[in-house]
């Protein structure tokens, strides 16, 4: 898959040129380009067979009323149709499939490069803008790959022997001709440069009105029980009017080279019947060569009509690569050539030295952080809503960078440790924990997709899924629907903490693990989280500050500020912030 990486060899230019995607994606299959134009020159010299028979029958065959002539014509006239019909057959086996087969591996690259960039990235863009770029972007290359490319070269070439053959019928002709056809060219080439800028921003419109809609249908009933489905038509209905302001701008571009071609072709014909019907009359020109040299004359016109369509196919599909090109030049989180140790077995002390965060500039979130998590150990965090607790949950993950100060893991600074290495030993539970649409044990299987029964069994009564899933008529097999719609917010969370349990990670992060819950399946999920925590290093972000009291340490977050550390007994005995917040909930 080397093709987008040699696009990207060049980072400085804003735009990927005819040249360069030549090199990367036509050159490396330049064997099936090759064989194409075999075909299209195999396909366009049997098109020849016509119109130059045409002349043999009008000249030769009728006038001596030659039937064995006649037989052997059509004969001749209908192998060069059956060559012709078996050539494009071929085009589109050879050609066609390859360039289908060339976006479905682009495809595959560019997802696997977008799943390598930092969390940051797909905070700020939307998820549907996303598959818009992966899924329609690279589809412009089957006019690279495909017969588009090909029949412009292939049609090119034949358009030159066709010019040669006229010069050599008739010089006055072919020259009136050709001047109308060279003034054509010149307007689509101008015309190339115009649509280009058209269909870049076409895309990035497609992407965003279906990055909206993706939304849209995601959010369906918080749209629903807000009475806005009104409000989000007349967004999605500017969008698509975008696209539509686009559309027409690229296809009046488009129709002004049509009229062009229509006005200057049709200019054409008319010299090529005045001229011919000129020279007819002096007797210096048969009615087989005036019908011959019409025919030929559209062998020539065809490829430069062409251009104006394949032009634009290729125009598209370049615009298509630029797009595709931001996206493999971003910096992928594992390209930081900083990140060079690589964590094999680790005891998963996590210490934070004076970590400062801030999530847009002159903005911090967090102001000089210092704490340790010794290994095994359990540290809970705790503070009022936008504190700052989610944030050194994420640091810890890696899903965040620190802008000042140090996190190190057994150490290691953490920013110098290759992300895959660290996070095969990490668990995550998120308070919004995302599941797949699928079965139940498709979840729960999702970070050890090759664990036995037993650890799957084992994993399902440690966080006690087994006491709804019993219920169920397919047991662990039940659909659960797109993000798990079809449990409660209860059984989703024991579910998220039993495939943690599964991936038998050394260090666990809870970030809200037990919000969703009712009093009934906390008890059962404060049962499981004690044996999720067991022997790891577990950093905890609860409200309900009930179910962290065994913390072996409880920070307390405000401002983004440490204010108090202690034990549960040590912070109550302090009656300060934390004291306030636990009464509170205890009152409540």
């Amino acid at each position: 898959m080397q093709h987008l990486k040699d696009l990207n060899k060049d980072k400085k230019k804003s735009k990927v040129t005819l040249k360069q995607a030549f090199k990367a994606i036509i050159w490396p299959r330049r064997n099936l380009v090759f064989l194409g134009l075999i075909l299209i020159i195999i396909r366009s010299l049997a098109g020849f067979v016509l119109p130059l028979q045409s002349k043999v029958l009008i000249d030769e065959v009728v006038p001596n009323k030659d039937f064995s002539q006649l037989y052997t014509l059509i004969s001749i006239v209908i192998g060069a149709i059956l060559v012709q019909a078996i050539t494009s057959f071929l085009l589109t086996k050879v050609l066609s499939i390859q360039a289908q087969f060339l976006i479905s591996e682009l495809r595959a690259q560019v997802q696997k490069k977008v799943l390598t960039l930092p969390i940051r990235f797909f905070d700020n863009t939307k998820s549907g803008a996303l598959v818009s770029r992966i899924m329609s972007d690279v589809e412009g290359v089957r006019n690279l790959i495909g017969t588009g490319l090909v029949q412009l070269i292939g049609g090119s070439l034949t358009a030159i022997i066709t010019l040669v053959i006229l010069l050599k019928m008739n010089v006055w002709m072919t020259l009136f001709t050709f001047v109308p056809l060279s003034i054509f060219g010149l307007i689509a080439l101008k015309s190339f440069k115009y649509i280009r800028p058209i269909f870049r921003a076409r895309g990035k419109i497609n992407a965003e009105v279906k990055g909206r809609l993706t939304e849209t249908l995601g959010g369906i009933r918080v749209i629903k029980a807000f009475n806005a489905e009104e409000q989000e038509s007349k967004i999605f209905e500017k969008g698509v009017a975008d696209i539509f302001t686009n559309v027409k701008k690229s296809m009046t571009a488009t129709a002004i080279m049509t009229s062009s071609s229509t006005f200057l072709i049709g200019l054409a014909t008319t010299g090529v019947m005045g001229i011919g019907g000129y020279y007819m009359i002096q007797g210096t020109l048969t009615f087989g060569d005036f019908i011959q040299f019409t025919f030929l004359l559209a062998f020539m016109v065809a490829p430069i009509v062409q251009m104006s369509n394949i032009g634009s196919q290729l125009t598209e599909a370049l615009a298509g690569l630029d797009r595709t090109e931001e996206l493999m030049n971003m910096t992928a989180e594992d390209d930081d050539k900083d990140r060079t140790i690589a964590l094999n077995k680790i005891n998963g002390e996590v210490v934070f030295d004076n970590v400062s965060f801030a999530y847009e500039e002159e903005k911090e979130v967090l102001h000089n952080i210092n704490f340790k998590v010794p290994a095994g150990s359990v540290t809970a965090l705790v503070g009022s809503s936008g504190s700052g607790k989610s944030t050194i949950a994420g640091l810890s993950a890696t899903f965040l960078n620190p802008n000042s100060g140090t996190i190190t893991i057994d150490n290691q600074d953490l920013s110098k440790v290759k992300l895959s290495s660290y996070r095969k030993h990490l668990g995550v539970v998120l308070q919004d924990e995302f599941l797949f649409e699928g079965t139940i044990r498709e979840n729960i299987l999702f970070p050890r997709p090759n664990a036995t029964e037993e650890e799957l069994q084992s994993a399902v009564k440690a966080a006690y899924v087994n006491e709804f899933t019993d219920r169920f008529d397919n047991g662990l097999d039940t659909l659960i629907g797109e993000r798990g719609v079809k449990l409660s917010g209860g059984q989703r969370q024991r579910l998220a903490i039993a495939r943690a349990i599964l991936a038998n990670p050394k260090i666990i992060i809870l970030d809200e693990a037990t919000s969703s819950l009712d009093t009934e399946s906390e008890s059962l999920i404060q049962k499981s989280l004690s044996k999720l925590v067991k022997d790891r290093t577990s950093i905890v972000i609860a409200h309900r500050l009930s179910t962290i009291k065994k913390a072996d340490q409880i920070l307390v977050i405000e401002a983004g500020k440490i204010v108090e550390r202690g034990t549960h007994e040590e912070l109550i005995a302090l009656e300060g912030r934390y004291f306030d917040l636990f009464t509170y909930q205890a009152k409540i």
